[in-house]
C-alpha cells in the first residue's frame, strides 16, 4: 500500500499504468460479448427488429442508476487493503462473471432480457470506478496515457469478445446455427470463454495495483459534504455546478452514444440479413452472416488497438477537441457507408472508420475532462458525466422501436444511416462550441 496521499502524485511507471488498466480488458470482453451477440439472442429467441432497442433498454437504464451512486459510494469509501475503488471492481467482476455463464442457456426472451439487467448492473459496478481511477492515480501530466492505456486495453478484449463466434466455428468447429428458441454453441462457448475473461484481468489490476489514502482535508470535505447533502444532495448539486467545460463535452456524448448503441443494435442482423441475404437463425446462411459480422465488429477493435497508440501524439500536435472531432466524423463515414456495401470483404473497409471513432470516445472526453473536475468529487462527476452517454440510449431503446416499426419498416441499414448523422451532428459541436487554451492545444496539459 502507497504511503499516505501528500497532494503531489509521482509518474508511474508504463507497467504500473498497464496494470491498473488491464481490468478494462475483461470489462470490455463483456460488454463486447453482449454488443455483438444479444441482438442475435433476442431474434433467436423470437423479438422482431422493432422489440430489440427495448430489450437492450438494460445497459442504458443501470448505467443511469447506476454509475452515480457507485460513485458517490467510491468517493467516499476506504479500506486499509482493498482501498477506494478496488472493492466495487472485485464486487462487480464476480456477479458479471456468473450472469455471462448463465445467459447463454436462456430459454425465454424475459429470461434473456433479466440476465442483461443482472450483467448491466454488475458490470457497471465495475466499470464506473475505474474512470475515477485513472484521474486518482495519475499526476495530470500523465492523465492522457491513462484513459489512452484504458483505450488499448478495451480494444483488445472487444477484438477477441467479437471475434469469439466466428473463432468457435471456423477453429473449434461449433456449431453456429439453433432452431428458433435455442442459442448456437459457438455462442454458448464464447460467453463461458468471456466469464473467465472478465473475472481474471480485474482481478489482476486488483492484485496488481495500490491506491494512495485520502488526505485530511479529502476526508473532511468528504465527511461534511455527508452530512450536509447526502447522496441525492451531492448529485443534485453537482448537476447544478457541473464545470461549463463539461457541460459541452457532454453534449457531444449525447448525440455520440446513441450512433454507437443503433451499430450495436443492428449491425451484426444487418449484414446477415442485406449482405448475406439470410433469413433467420436457423438458416445457416443468416448464421454465417452473423458471424461474418460479429468477426469485422472484432476488426474495428484491433483498429481502436492500433490507433490507441498513436493516438496521444495526434492529440497534442491538433489538440484534443480537433481530433476527437475528426475521429467522430471517421465514424460517421465507417457507419454510413455500410449501406453501399455488396461485397463482405468491404465492410473491414467501414469498421476503419469505426475504430478510429472508438479509440477517440473512449479517451478524448474524460481527457478533456480530468483537468477541470474537483478532486474530492471525481467519482460522482464521472457517474453523472455517464447521465450524457445513457440518457439518449433510453431515448433510443423507449422510442427507436416504433420509429423501425412505422417509419423505416424495419429496414436495419437505415438505422446504421441515423447513426452516422448523429456522429456528425456530435463532431460539429465538438470542433466549434469547445473553446481550448494554447497549453491545451499544445497538449501540455491535461484538462
Amino acid at each position: 500500500m502507497s504511503s499516505a496521499y501528500t497532494g503531489e502524485k509521482p509518474n508511474l511507471s508504463l507497467s504500473a499504468i498497464i496494470n491498473m488498466s488491464v481490468g478494462f480488458f475483461g470489462i470490455q470482453f463483456g460488454w463486447d460479448l453482449q454488443r455483438a451477440n444479444m441482438g442475435r439472442i433476442y431474434e433467436n429467441l423470437g423479438a422482431n427488429p422493432d422489440q430489440v432497442p427495448l430489450l437492450f433498454l438494460a445497459a442504458p437504464l443501470t448505467g443511469l442508476l447506476v454509475q452515480p451512486v457507485i460513485g458517490y459510494m467510491s468517493d467516499r469509501t476506504w479500506h486499509p487493503r482493498w482501498g477506494r475503488r478496488r472493492p466495487y471492481f472485485m464486487l462487480g467482476a464476480i456477479l458479471s462473471s456468473i450472469a455471462l455463464i448463465f445467459m447463454p442457456h436462456s430459454s425465454e426472451l424475459w429470461m434473456a432480457a433479466g440476465l442483461l439487467w443482472v450483467l448491466d448492473v454488475f458490470g457497471n459496478v465495475t466499470m464506473e470506478p475505474f474512470r475515477a481511477f485513472v484521474t486518482d492515480k495519475l499526476p495530470d501530466s500523465q492523465v492522457n496515457r491513462g484513459f489512452i492505456m484504458q483505450s488499448l486495453m478495451i480494444g483488445l478484449g472487444g477484438s477477441i469478445a467479437s471475434a469469439l463466434p466466428w473463432i468457435m466455428k471456423n477453429l473449434f468447429h461449433f456449431k453456429n446455427t439453433a432452431e428458433q428458441g435455442g442459442i448456437p454453441d459457438n455462442v454458448k462457448w464464447s460467453f463461458y470463454i468471456g466469464s473467465f475473461f472478465f473475472i481474471a484481468a480485474v482481478m489482476f489490476t486488483v492484485f496488481t495495483t495500490s491506491e494512495y489514502p485520502p488526505s485530511e482535508t479529502d476526508k473532511s470535505k468528504v465527511t461534511d459534504g455527508e452530512v450536509k447533502k447526502g447522496l441525492f444532495g451531492e448529485i443534485f448539486d453537482a448537476l447544478v455546478n457541473m464545470p461549463k467545460r463539461m457541460r459541452i463535452v457532454s453534449l457531444v456524448q449525447f448525440f455520440t452514444w446513441p450512433a454507437l448503441f443503433l451499430m450495436w443494435f443492428y449491425y451484426t442482423t444487418a449484414v446477415a440479413v442485406n449482405v448475406f441475404h439470410g433469413k433467420d437463425g436457423a438458416d445457416p446462411v443468416y448464421a454465417e452472416g452473423a458471424d461474418f459480422g460479429s468477426l469485422t465488429l472484432s476488426f474495428y477493435s484491433v483498429v481502436t488497438f492500433l490507433f490507441a497508440l498513436v493516438l496521444p501524439a495526434i492529440a497534442d500536435r491538433y489538440g484534443r477537441k480537433t481530433t476527437h472531432a475528426f475521429c467522430l466524423l471517421c465514424g460517421a463515414v465507417g457507419l454510413i457507408s455500410v449501406n453501399w456495401i455488396h461485397d463482405k470483404n468491404l465492410l473491414f473497409g467501414s469498421m476503419i472508420g469505426i475504430g478510429i471513432a472508438w479509440a477517440s470516445i473512449l479517451s478524448m472526453p474524460y481527457a478533456m475532462l480530468s483537468g477541470c473536475l474537483p478532486k474530492d468529487k471525481v467519482g460522482i462527476y464521472m457517474g453523472i458525466f455517464n447521465f450524457f452517454i445513457v440518457l439518449p440510449e433510453i431515448v433510443a431503446s423507449l422510442g427507436f422501436g416504433w420509429l423501425m416499426k412505422n417509419v423505416l419498416n424495419n429496414d436495419r441499414m437505415a438505422a446504421l444511416t441515423i447513426g452516422g448523422g448523429l456522429l456528425i451532428v456530435a463532431a460539429m459541436i465538438c470542433y466549434f462550441f469547445i473553446r481550448e487554451t494554447k497549453s491545451e492545444q499544445a497538449g501540455d496539459e491535461a484538462a
